[in-house]
């Protein structure tokens, strides 16, 4: 979590007043906006292993974790191979900082509707004198964790679900802020929720949930109504934009969070309903090199991520009803793959900004092939297309240049659809032929209303002579 030298003297005088002020209508519980589901146990064992991997990872590397460093790409790296192993679609979003180029990593987790997206996320770097442990491994500790149990439950989400770990938010909340931006609205749109996590292991430790943002918001209510369930006093805490859920928030996304406490001292209140030492910094080794694995409050660790874990069960299940969008708009995210591989899942490689093959439009494009060598490349995109769609039509331009000659097809570019264990092929282009201009493709997918279908284009290269296939501007489009 970024520093508080933006804030008056006044605001954080009155911050942990207000804040027990508060508090004592807090305790009353609150009717929750949506149905309790069943809470589940998020391992606190695993937890603190990913922690401890956190701590290994900044010991060797300079005693940090800072963005653009060693220590953040390699945090970067464990996170995700952790997320591919237990079956998310991960992106690596790069974007340029101050410190140099850092990531974002998104992850999905396959199925549930792509219209209604349920975010859950934290920031993933430290500062630059310290491991980051507390602020905020253990907020991404918790997101990772929580994350794999959903997807080792056999639980099947109605809603879409995506997790963010994001870059430079030391500096300025730059990731969140990024990943936003390379969004389109009609992306943005389909954001439900963000639940942010940024610091639930304090060694001093409170429990605050946001509010910063209250108008219609059933997230932080039951966020309250869940701790209040298990006798967990909480405060409201307004962090007045100070962490990842403001690029969020401003785009009128609902949003929530949970936090254990930074450099404000302990009330003798607080003391008194938490435990604890009044007088004393909910993290005294806030934004130091002593926030290391010793710095952390396990009891609350394990509080915090179980509240999340709910969280993530329920808003995973939450209907938000069938969503039916204008005619004419298009279903896929990153049609035109100018945020990078971003939304697409398949093959490592071919989306690009490489000059060697011209895009239609913007400087981006899904370049297969032009190995010149036996290979095989694919990228997906999974689609809810409504039930009360009248019709569907997938679009996409295609290009095709080739060093082969004659009538035989050495090399192929499938379009097809994957609707569960079936997969159609919908056509099959080749070498033969190629003229090397774009020319528009469509075709008809209104069997498929009513049901999310992944839409997959797959290449095929011989061992000799290449064949490019460069695709761009991609569309579903619903009436």
């Amino acid at each position: 979590m970024p520093p508080t030298q933006h804030r008056s003297p006044l605001a954080r005088l009155l911050a942990p007043l207000t804040a027990t002020a508060v508090a004592a209508a807090g305790l009353v519980a609150l009717a929750p906006a949506t149905q309790a589901a069943a809470s589940p146990d998020i391992s606190v064992t695993n937890t603190k292993a990913h922690l401890d991997q956190l701590q290994a990872i900044a010991t060797a590397n300079g005693g940090n974790r800072y963005t653009g460093r060693s220590g953040y790409t390699a945090s970067i790296n464990y996170v995700k191979g952790k997320l591919d192993a237990a079956g998310f679609t991960t992106t690596v979003q790069s974007f340029s900082t101050s410190a140099g180029t850092t990531q974002n990593l998104i992850a999905e987790l396959p199925g549930g509707d792509a219209n209604n997206v349920v975010m859950l996320g934290g920031h993933l770097d430290s500062v630059s004198n310290g491991p980051g442990i507390n602020d905020n491994g253990s907020g991404s500790a918790g997101v990772l964790e929580a994350a794999l149990a959903y997807a080792a439950s056999g639980q099947s989400a109605k809603n879409k679900l995506r997790v963010g770990f994001w870059g430079a938010e030391e500096l300025g909340l730059l990731g969140s802020k990024y990943y936003m931006n390379s969004l389109s609205t009609a992306e943005k749109d389909k954001i439900r929720v963000y639940l942010n996590v940024d610091m639930i292991a304090s060694p001093n430790p409170g429990y605050f949930v946001y509010d910063d943002n209250p108008a219609g918001n059933s997230a932080r209510d039951e966020f309250t109504s869940y701790y209040t369930s298990k006798g967990i006093p909480w405060e409201y805490i307004d962090v007045q934009g100070r962490s990842d859920h403001a690029a969020f928030r401003s785009y009128g996304i609902p949003t929530a969070g949970i936090f254990s406490g930074a450099e404000t001292l302990k009330t003798s209140a607080q003391a008194q309903k938490w435990g604890g030492t009044s007088g004393r910094a909910f993290d005294p080794c806030y934004h130091s090199s002593c926030d290391s694995v010793s710095n952390l409050d396990l009891t609350a660790l394990d509080r915090n991520i179980d509240a999340l874990g709910h969280m993530l069960w329920l808003y995973a299940a939450k209907d938000y009803g069938t969503t039916t969008p204008p005619a004419g708009s298009n279903l896929l995210a990153n049609p035109g793959f100018e945020s990078g591989a971003v939304s697409w899942t398949g093959t490592s490689g071919p989306i690009t900004n490489n000059t060697g093959r011209p895009a239609r439009t913007g400087s981006w494009k899904a370049w297969l092939g032009g190995n010149g060598a036996t290979s095989s490349e694919n990228i997906a995109q999974s689609v809810t297309i409504p039930s009360t769609a009248t019709s569907a039509t997938l679009t996409f331009w295609l290009r095709v240049d080739t060093a082969e000659t004659g009538s035989t097809a050495y090399d192929t570019l499938r379009a097809q659809v994957v609707d569960g264990a079936t997969t159609t092929t919908l056509a099959t282009y080749s070498n033969v032929g190629a003229n090397a201009t774009y020319a528009q493709k469509s075709f008809n997918l209104t069997a498929y209303k009513g049901r999310t279908v992944s839409v997959k284009l797959l290449m095929s290269e011989d061992s000799s002579l290449q064949t490019s296939f460069v695709v761009d501007d991609t569309a579903v489009t619903v009436s």
